[in-house]
């Protein structure tokens, strides 16, 4: 979930509406993120109604808080480096 998030963000498929919504383009449509007013977020998205988490709202929140966004940026570039040495 935490690559697909990233990947979102890199393939730049958030729109910030305004301060709070987001619109992220996901694989299977377009789906609404709102930041709640005690910090909370929430997705339109069946998997966020279903388990209340899924890689659109991660991605949200990765975009909005610059040093959590690159420390993923960090661990996937960690992995990546790892996988190639393994070939």
């Amino acid at each position: 979930m935490i690559k697909k998030a990233y990947e979102l963000i890199c393939g730049r498929r958030i729109e910030r509406i305004d301060e709070d919504t987001f619109n992220v383009i996901g694989v299977h449509g377009t789906y609404t993120v709102v930041r709640g007013v005690d910090g909370s977020i929430s997705c339109s998205c069946a998997g966020f109604l279903t388990r209340k988490r899924c890689s659109h709202s991660l991605a949200v929140m990765m975009l909005t808080q610059p040093a959590l966004l690159m420390s993923v940026k960090r661990e996937i570039e960690r992995e990546r480096r790892r996988q190639k040495s393994k070939r």
